[in-house]
């Protein structure tokens, strides 16, 4: 039947090939339909929680591990009593008058017994008679006091979320003591250090910065309110009719370079309106778009939902410039600008992946015209561009990575009938291909995103969690150690660790990154090493990436643990989930035997708390 089944389900695949673009990830919830039709694909091991899993550690407290150690001990000394008590006592049972004294004479079926059965009963009887030397009352004290002791936790008003209702809940009770003792903190940024709530700060829109105040873009130069001002203010879209709103006293511009200006703007949030996989819940639209959201209305009758929350605040942002995103309905993408509706047809749509970074959408306008949108790192959309102001927007973006936010590029591209034909018919050869499929898109999608035109970029803000810095600061005062694995890019990375306190701006900050060789890297380790000895700084702290991290740990881990070891705070930028368990099993092996903490919000940090001696997760 099984085989059956299989045959049933290749037979399907043939027809209906499938992609990312169908995968239902695990925890997804249905927002906009009643029910769907799905197959089980990757099941078991195949899937990529399975993929990233690290088999399970027994974890035992210190405490835990010493008391079994001594009462091992106390078995064996309980044992060896028993055993020697009854080989003296048939030592001293040899002569004949201590056998059997008149005050304890056997009965005949005792003189008959077998001796070997008479030996194994004596031992027994020396055992329970020597059984007080294993304290077995203080192990049910210990245990029944964890037991109490973890309910501290959970009344603890200190640990407890106001917002979402819940309390600390502890499901290994053996892991208390631990708590005392630990020396070495790791923990996620995303959603640990942050709140993971995306809110849209600043843009690059055409080589200019803007910054979002009260639903309206401010460009850099004076504003109209002070005359030492450094800020001109930008009205939203809403507003752009209006050409007066655009000149103060010193950003005037000609009326060409204004309707130019206006078409940037314009395209920059339409790419941003329509390069996205959200959905809409709850859908009103009528007299949204007229103009910036209005707070007392826009929740209820606009709702976002989508994967990932930086999206989401684009989406959100766009709304409340003037362009609204309102819905999508089979092949159409509808959003509303200054009150008007337009309808694009999606065409296509190329999905995020790890390796690309970006994503892209190819939509036909209400003209008729074809457009490419694309969206991704700075890394993966510059160099394929080849028109905008590239050089600017990379400083910007750089600018609002040391600022901490979060940073994506906007590009698009017009396409020609011809040239939609021959992508059309690329990406219907690769999506039905029954074998190198995945290979074979990655071909495709390289050919289709390339020669863009830069638009420009996004800078998002995840705001830090409530008394992070307190909270960082008395861990170190108390000789804690604190490390910060996440995957975000070094200059995020960094920017966010000095906000949140990780990294003073006192500290000698140290580089481990871009290494490219066992060697390169060995030599690099060994000039930090001298660096700690010879400057005379109280506290290093040590940036290292992904890939050199993977270089230092593969033969040089004795002399990456001693430039760690000299480091007050270490920040990993660029992990994969399985280098997180890898770090932490690196301290937990070392000389001290250090206890460790992880601490994380996410699955790609489920590794990373089954690995540490304490892991703490929400």
């Amino acid at each position: 039947m099984s085989n059956i089944f299989k045959s049933l389900v290749n037979l399907l695949l043939c027809f209906i090939p499938l992609g990312p673009e169908s995968l239902l990830l695990r925890g997804a919830r249905l927002k906009n339909t009643k029910e769907i039709f799905g197959v089980a694909i990757y099941t078991g091991m195949e899937t990529k929680m399975a993929l990233n899993y690290k088999s399970k550690s027994q974890k035992r407290s210190a405490v835990e591990k010493s008391m079994n150690t001594f009462l091992i001990i106390y078995l064996i000394i309980l044992i060896s009593e028993a055993i020697i008590s009854t080989i003296l006592k048939y030592t001293w049972q040899a002569e004949e008058k201590w056998d059997e004294p008149w005050y304890n004479q056997k009965t005949e079926h005792q003189r008959n017994s077998s001796k070997i059965l008479r030996f194994i009963s004596d031992f027994l009887a020396f055992l329970v008679l020597y059984n007080f030397i294993i304290p077995i009352s203080l192990y049910v004290t210990v245990e029944m006091q964890k037991f109490l002791g973890s309910f501290f936790i959970g009344w603890d008003l200190d640990l407890y979320h106001e917002e979402s209702d819940q309390k600390a809940q502890v499901n290994t009770s053996d892991l208390n003591e631990e708590l005392g003792q630990v020396e070495y903190v790791f923990t996620d940024k995303t959603g640990t250090l942050t709140e993971n709530e995306m809110q849209f700060r600043e843009c690059s829109i055409n080589g200019i910065k803007y910054q979002e105040i009260n639903g309206r873009l401010v460009s850099e130069g004076p504003t109209p309110d002070s005359p030492e001002g450094s800020l001109s203010y930008l009205n939203s879209l809403s507003h752009l009719n209006n050409l007066s709103h655009l000149t103060t006293s010193s950003f005037r511009t000609s009326p060409e370079n204004e309707t130019e200006l206006i078409k940037e703007h314009d395209l920059f949030f339409k790419a941003v309106s329509l390069c996205h996989t959200v959905q809409i819940s709850n859908v009103q639209t009528d007299g949204i778009g007229d103009g910036p959201w209005q707070s007392n209305f826009a929740p209820s009758q606009l709702e976002y939902y989508a994967s990932s929350p930086d999206e989401k605040a684009l989406v959100e942002a766009a709304a409340r410039i003037g362009i609204v995103f309102i819905g999508n309905s089979e092949e159409t993408m509808e959003i509303k600008i200054l009150g008007k509706l337009e309808r694009y047809k999606l065409l296509h749509i190329l999905e995020f992946d790890s390796d690309r970074r970006r994503m892209s959408v190819i939509v036909q306008s209400p003209s008729g015209e074809k457009l490419l949108f694309a969206k991704g790192a700075e890394s993966s959309i510059l160099p394929k561009c080849i028109g905008g102001e590239i050089e600017k927007t990379r400083i910007h973006v750089d600018e609002f990575a040391l600022k901490g936010l979060r940073t994506l590029c906007m590009a698009y591209k017009q396409l020609t009938s011809k040239e939609y034909e021959e992508i059309d018919r690329r990406l219907f050869e690769a999506r039905t291909a029954l074998q190198q499929r995945e290979e074979k898109l990655a071909d495709v999608f390289q050919f289709i995103e390339k020669d863009l035109m830069l638009l420009g970029a996004t800078a998002v803000e995840d705001r830090l969690q409530d008394r992070v810095r307190e909270t960082i600061e008395a861990l170190r005062m108390a000789g804690i150690k604190v490390w910060v694995l996440t995957g975000d890019k070094h200059e995020t990375a960094v920017s966010v660790s000095l906000s949140c306190g990780h990294f003073h701006r006192t500290m000698n900050i140290l580089e481990l990154i871009n290494q490219k060789s066992d060697s390169e890297c060995a030599e690099q380790l060994r000039q930090l090493a001298r660096r700690i000895k010879e400057d005379h700084v109280i506290q290093h702290g040590l940036v290292v990436d992904g890939t050199s991290l993977s270089l230092a740990l593969r033969e040089h881990e004795k002399l990456f643990m001693e430039v760690c070891r000299n480091c007050s705070a270490v920040l990993c930028c660029r992990m994969a989930p399985l280098q997180k368990a890898k770090v932490i099993r690196l301290i937990k092996i070392s000389p001290e035997k250090p206890i460790t903490l992880a601490v994380g919000d996410g699955a790609n940090d489920v590794s990373m708390i089954q690995e540490a001696h304490v892991g703490i997760g929400d």
